[in-house]
């Protein structure tokens, strides 16, 4: 999977934003927190969530299953918009 060129992301330590460019289904502007913007991150290259949930391991001290569902929640929100190409 991997994100769709219809969205832009800007990404900070703080924050992420994500805008719909040039899509149908979804006109608007997603914000997230830093952990949702390392998600965008990993996203703009072809992945899974697995791979991502290991890279999150990496960075944050947490159970990596608890970062695989965080990681999943992301994902099915994007996806819900059509952010995710599969």
């Amino acid at each position: 999977m991997k994100l769709s060129s219809s969205f832009i992301t800007y990404i900070t330590q703080e924050e992420s934003l994500m805008v719909a460019s040039n899509t149908r289904v979804f006109s608007g502007l997603v914000r997230g927190n830093s952990s949702a913007g390392f998600i965008l991150e990993c996203l703009k290259q072809e992945t899974t969530l697995d791979e991502i949930a290991d890279r999150m391991a990496e960075k944050y001290d947490a159970p990596r299953e608890q970062l695989y569902l965080d990681a999943k929640n992301i994902v099915d929100q994007l996806r819900s918009i059509h952010a995710i190409e599969d």
